[in-house]
């Protein structure tokens, strides 16, 4: 017992000792002053992107002060290390140059309205909601692959964040948070097509008419920010003549996350209305329909 104290008290004699124990107590206290205010700041603010960026720079900071107590704590050694870390740093560098890749793509996507939590991106060929922007890695929910349409396939993936210096990123939802969406519908010819016409236009009006409005007043926000031509917003209807029938175009605006589900209802009551025109306009088809079968008449002879 003698002897373990007196190892114990040579022990804190040595300042290096005193000062470890000292920036352990330091950190562990710093840890848990940001680890409270990480559980009660973001409480007090109502808004989701500010209360997860509130979150992600309480973090930040933690790990900011916990490094400057470390490098204040042992500044007094650091001059005669210079040239050990330099050359250490150069092989760091070297190794981890994906992760510092990434970290700049961090710093990239926070100043630079790449995206944020929310949003719907394209990424390295994949398309989903981003749901966590972290210093490496960008986390997305992901939309299609095997299901169609812009629907959640249950997949979280992970990208680094250096895939913003490598690839494109499309962003469905940043400035203007609508996309322009297309429906074709083939018409027999011999139907009325000025009705076909006036169905489509009603039944989009109905439909999609109410995203019309604030389209309109994000997309002029659109081009006062940007060097842009002005848009037509509301639906329009286009008929093309091909060899079968006559193919109109349902051009349409509407929310990036309701593309399926209207178009659904697009073609509900365009069908239905078609139904309803007592044959005037009907939907054309490639069914081929086999009427008669033609007799033969074999007659075989013997050859003796």
């Amino acid at each position: 017992m003698t002897e373990g104290w007196q190892t114990l008290q040579n022990l804190l004699s040595k300042p290096a000792v005193i000062k470890f124990i000292e920036v352990g107590i330091g950190i562990v206290i710093i840890a848990l002053i940001f680890r409270i205010l990480g559980k009660i700041l973001p409480r007090q603010v109502q808004d989701t992107d500010l209360r997860y960026r509130i979150r992600k720079g309480i973090s930040l900071a933690g790990y900011v002060i916990i490094g400057l107590v470390i490098i204040s704590a042992f500044s007094n050694s650091i001059g005669r290390l210079t040239v050990i870390f330099g050359v250490v740093g150069a092989g760091v560098a070297f190794a981890m140059q994906e992760v510092i890749a990434s970290f700049a793509g961090w710093v990239a996507i926070s100043f630079g309205q790449f995206y944020k939590p929310g949003d719907r991106v394209k990424l390295g060929g994949i398309i989903g909601d981003v749901i966590d922007i972290s210093i490496l890695r960008t986390t997305l929910m992901e939309c299609g692959d095997w299901v169609k349409a812009d629907l959640y396939n249950g997949r979280i993936v992970r990208i680094a964040n250096s895939f913003v210096f490598k690839e494109p990123v499309f962003n469905y939802s940043a400035d203007f948070p609508f996309v322009w969406d297309e429906i074709t519908i083939p018409v027999k010819y011999g139907s009325d097509r000025y009705l076909a016409r006036e169905i489509l236009q009603r039944v989009a009006e109905d439909v999609v008419g109410t995203y019309v409005s604030q389209a309109k007043g994000r997309w002029q926000n659109m081009v006062h920010k940007y060097l842009i031509e002005d848009a037509r917003i509301e639906p329009t209807v286009t008929v093309a003549a091909t060899d079968n029938w006559a193919e109109f175009t349902l051009r349409y605006v509407v929310d990036y996350k309701s593309r399926r589900g209207k178009k659904d209802q697009l073609f509900t009551q365009i069908l239905d209305e078609f139904d309803n025109s007592l044959g005037r306009v009907t939907v054309a088809s490639t069914t081929i329909q086999l009427v008669e079968v033609p007799s033969f008449d074999i007659n075989i002879k013997n050859g003796k």
